[in-house]
Protein backbone atom coordinates (compact mmCIF):
# COMPACT_ATOMS: atom_id res chain seq x y z
CA UNK A 1 0.00 0.00 0.00
CA UNK A 2 1.17 3.51 -0.77
CA UNK A 3 2.23 5.87 1.99
CA UNK A 4 -0.44 8.48 2.78
CA UNK A 5 -0.07 11.92 1.20
CA UNK A 6 -1.51 15.17 2.54
CA UNK A 7 -3.57 16.87 -0.14
CA UNK A 8 -5.58 20.07 -0.12
CA UNK A 9 -8.91 20.46 -1.88
CA UNK A 10 -10.67 23.73 -2.67
CA UNK A 11 -14.45 23.61 -2.35
CA UNK A 12 -16.85 26.12 -3.88
CA UNK A 13 -20.48 26.49 -4.87
CA UNK A 14 -22.84 29.30 -5.84
CA UNK A 15 -26.03 27.58 -7.03
CA UNK A 16 -28.84 26.13 -4.95
CA UNK A 17 -27.90 26.12 -1.26
CA UNK A 18 -24.12 26.52 -1.41
CA UNK A 19 -23.58 26.25 2.36
CA UNK A 20 -25.42 22.94 2.43
CA UNK A 21 -23.57 21.83 -0.72
CA UNK A 22 -20.20 22.36 0.97
CA UNK A 23 -21.33 20.68 4.19
CA UNK A 24 -22.51 17.65 2.20
CA UNK A 25 -19.31 17.66 0.13
CA UNK A 26 -17.19 17.54 3.28
CA UNK A 27 -19.20 14.53 4.50
CA UNK A 28 -18.87 12.90 1.08
CA UNK A 29 -15.09 13.47 1.08
CA UNK A 30 -14.84 11.75 4.45
CA UNK A 31 -16.59 8.70 2.95
CA UNK A 32 -14.23 8.27 -0.03
CA UNK A 33 -12.25 5.01 0.31
CA UNK A 34 -8.52 5.51 0.92
CA UNK A 35 -9.12 9.10 2.00
CA UNK A 36 -9.37 10.61 5.47
CA UNK A 37 -10.63 14.15 5.96
CA UNK A 38 -8.22 15.55 8.55
CA UNK A 39 -9.44 19.14 8.80
CA UNK A 40 -11.16 21.93 6.92
CA UNK A 41 -11.34 25.69 7.04
CA UNK A 42 -14.34 27.71 8.00
CA UNK A 43 -16.72 28.70 5.20
CA UNK A 44 -16.10 31.96 3.38
CA UNK A 45 -18.25 34.04 1.06
CA UNK A 46 -16.75 35.57 -2.06
CA UNK A 47 -17.88 37.43 -5.15
CA UNK A 48 -17.48 35.61 -8.48
CA UNK A 49 -14.13 36.16 -10.25
CA UNK A 50 -14.03 35.70 -14.01
CA UNK A 51 -17.54 34.30 -13.63
CA UNK A 52 -21.14 35.32 -13.16
CA UNK A 53 -24.01 34.41 -10.89
CA UNK A 54 -24.54 34.68 -7.15
CA UNK A 55 -21.78 34.92 -4.56
CA UNK A 56 -19.78 31.80 -3.82
CA UNK A 57 -19.27 29.85 -0.65
CA UNK A 58 -15.72 28.50 -0.38
CA UNK A 59 -13.56 26.39 1.91
CA UNK A 60 -10.42 24.28 1.81
CA UNK A 61 -10.14 20.73 3.12
CA UNK A 62 -7.02 18.82 4.09
CA UNK A 63 -7.10 15.09 3.40
CA UNK A 64 -4.71 12.24 3.97
CA UNK A 65 -4.93 9.77 1.12
CA UNK A 66 -3.29 6.74 -0.42
CA UNK A 67 -4.98 7.53 -3.74
CA UNK A 68 -2.72 8.75 -6.53
CA UNK A 69 -3.33 12.33 -7.68
CA UNK A 70 -5.24 11.18 -10.80
CA UNK A 71 -7.34 8.81 -8.69
CA UNK A 72 -8.10 11.61 -6.25
CA UNK A 73 -9.06 13.93 -9.10
CA UNK A 74 -11.41 11.25 -10.45
CA UNK A 75 -13.01 10.83 -7.00
CA UNK A 76 -13.52 14.61 -6.77
CA UNK A 77 -15.11 14.74 -10.20
CA UNK A 78 -17.48 11.92 -9.24
CA UNK A 79 -18.56 13.87 -6.14
CA UNK A 80 -19.18 16.93 -8.32
CA UNK A 81 -21.36 14.87 -10.67
CA UNK A 82 -23.32 13.45 -7.74
CA UNK A 83 -23.98 17.03 -6.61
CA UNK A 84 -25.41 17.92 -10.03
CA UNK A 85 -22.35 19.71 -11.42
CA UNK A 86 -22.65 20.68 -15.06
CA UNK A 87 -19.97 22.30 -17.20
CA UNK A 88 -21.86 24.22 -19.91
CA UNK A 89 -18.99 26.73 -20.32
CA UNK A 90 -15.77 27.82 -18.61
CA UNK A 91 -16.34 29.32 -15.14
CA UNK A 92 -20.09 28.68 -15.25
CA UNK A 93 -21.96 28.97 -11.94
CA UNK A 94 -21.89 25.63 -10.16
CA UNK A 95 -23.61 23.45 -7.60
CA UNK A 96 -20.22 22.15 -6.46
CA UNK A 97 -16.63 22.69 -7.51
CA UNK A 98 -13.83 20.55 -6.04
CA UNK A 99 -10.29 21.49 -7.05
CA UNK A 100 -7.16 19.53 -6.19
CA UNK A 101 -4.94 22.37 -5.01
CA UNK A 102 -1.90 20.55 -3.61
CA UNK A 103 -0.88 16.90 -3.51
CA UNK A 104 1.97 16.55 -1.04
CA UNK A 105 4.98 18.31 -2.53
CA UNK A 106 4.21 17.01 -6.03
CA UNK A 107 4.42 19.13 -9.13
CA UNK A 108 2.17 17.64 -11.83
CA UNK A 109 1.55 18.93 -15.31
CA UNK A 110 -0.60 16.79 -17.57
CA UNK A 111 -3.52 17.47 -19.90
CA UNK A 112 -5.90 16.30 -17.15
CA UNK A 113 -4.27 17.70 -14.01
CA UNK A 114 -2.01 20.54 -12.91
CA UNK A 115 -0.75 20.61 -9.32
CA UNK A 116 -0.25 22.99 -7.63
CA UNK A 117 -3.50 24.38 -8.96
CA UNK A 118 -2.49 26.96 -11.59
CA UNK A 119 -4.64 29.84 -10.31
CA UNK A 120 -4.57 29.26 -6.57
CA UNK A 121 -1.98 32.02 -5.97
CA UNK A 122 -4.39 34.53 -7.56
CA UNK A 123 -7.43 33.70 -5.44
CA UNK A 124 -8.12 34.97 -1.92
CA UNK A 125 -10.96 32.42 -1.65
CA UNK A 126 -8.29 29.69 -1.87
CA UNK A 127 -5.36 31.26 -0.04
CA UNK A 128 -7.15 32.55 3.06
CA UNK A 129 -8.96 29.26 3.84
CA UNK A 130 -5.75 27.34 3.10
CA UNK A 131 -3.87 29.63 5.48
CA UNK A 132 -6.47 28.82 8.18
CA UNK A 133 -5.53 25.14 8.17
CA UNK A 134 -2.00 25.04 6.70
CA UNK A 135 -0.33 28.41 7.23
CA UNK A 136 3.07 27.05 6.19
CA UNK A 137 1.66 26.31 2.71
CA UNK A 138 0.77 29.98 2.04
CA UNK A 139 3.34 32.73 1.62
CA UNK A 140 2.58 36.11 3.17
CA UNK A 141 3.42 37.80 -0.13
CA UNK A 142 0.76 35.71 -1.89
CA UNK A 143 -1.83 36.76 0.69
CA UNK A 144 -0.80 40.39 0.28
CA UNK A 145 -1.32 40.20 -3.50
CA UNK A 146 -4.98 39.15 -3.06
CA UNK A 147 -5.90 41.35 -0.11
CA UNK A 148 -8.12 43.53 -2.30
CA UNK A 149 -10.42 40.58 -3.16
CA UNK A 150 -13.52 40.68 -0.96
CA UNK A 151 -13.92 37.66 1.28
CA UNK A 152 -16.08 37.26 4.38
CA UNK A 153 -16.54 34.61 7.06
CA UNK A 154 -19.77 32.62 7.02
CA UNK A 155 -18.89 30.18 9.83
Amino acid sequence: MRAPVLAYIGLGANLGDPVLALQLALRALAAVPQLMLTQHSRLYGSAPIDSSGPNYVNAVAEVSTTLTAPELLHALQQLELQAGRERPYRNAPRTLDLDLLLYGSASISSPALTVPHPRMQERAFVLRPLADIAPARVEATALARVQDQALWHLT
